[in-house]
């Protein structure tokens, strides 16, 4: 590798949008074609038993004990899990400075508002990040293939990116559940805001469409259209071009050792 730092990736995105997946599927990807990369799990509440995360918070923070300790519910479990994993951030940095890595995978708590909003998450991104750091915000094809689900989803992707401040990547993941045609209108829209548009104004024929255009012509200048790449963690495709797109962050658009990588299928 070009340099001695790894680069890190924080996948979120709301729940059920496949992170846990995804972030699986990387690793593998990046394994296949050469690099290490170093699975971090950050979500106490992950029930996933076949999820076995090279560093992962549960060793010293589980929801299900918060819960039954301070009789707390999921949403009240999830706010304390918040505070006390930003407490413990240097024993987990520590785990992780165990490992050298070419990548470090970070997969995020599945309620990204709950994420997002608390000022324990910015603290927890800061001291594990370093100058190759990037989110990578996962587009759940379940919601992106309506125009209002797709326009919320750009606006929670940008409340990310303003909260932590980090380069974004947006990835449409679970594409194998799309039919071509909604895969093709969906990135269509991704880059070109005309048409998601005039998709808008279709859903929302109402009075009301003047405040709704007010407010997607707020969002267009933001900036948040930064294009979608399709991912697959079911069938493995698309990580190659998110790869390729990530290191124009990481490396300035010059691509890693070893330069050779496995191509999507």
């Amino acid at each position: 590798m070009t340099s001695e730092e790894p680069a890190t990736l924080y996948f979120t995105g709301t729940a059920g949008a496949g992170k846990t997946s995804a972030v699986r599927a990387y690793a593998e990807w990046l394994k296949n074609a050469g690099h290490d990369a170093t699975i971090v799990n950050l979500d106490p509440g992950n029930e996933n038993d076949e999820f076995e995360p090279d560093v992962d918070v549960r060793e010293w923070v589980r929801l299900d004990d918060l819960m039954r300790e301070y009789g707390l519910g999921p949403n009240g479990a999830q706010v304390a899990a918040a505070d006390m994993i930003a407490l413990k951030i240097f024993e987990v940095k520590q785990a992780l400075g165990e490992f050298r890595t070419d990548y470090v995978l970070v997969d995020t708590p599945g309620q990204v508002e709950l994420f997002a909003f608390r000022e324990s998450s910015k603290a927890i991104i800061d001291a594990l990040s370093g100058d190759r750091s990037m989110i990578a915000f996962l587009f759940d094809p379940a919601l992106a293939r309506q125009p209002s689900g797709f326009i919320s989803l750009l606006l929670l992707s940008a409340t990310v990116e303003f909260r932590f401040r980090l380069p974004m990547a947006h990835l449409l993941s679970k594409t194998d559940s799309l039919r071509p045609e909604q895969l093709a209108e969906i990135l269509a829209w991704s880059e070109d805001p005309d048409r998601l548009y005039e998709r808008i104004r279709d859903e929302f024929a109402t009075p009301d469409i003047a405040l709704s255009t007010e407010l997607f012509r707020a969002i267009e200048s933001t900036g948040p259209f930064l294009g979608l790449t399709p991912v697959s963690s079911q069938e493995g495709t698309g990580f190659e071009a998110f790869y390729r797109s990530s290191q124009r962050t990481f490396a300035g658009d010059e691509d890693l050792e070893p330069s050779q990588g496995p191509t999507d299928t």
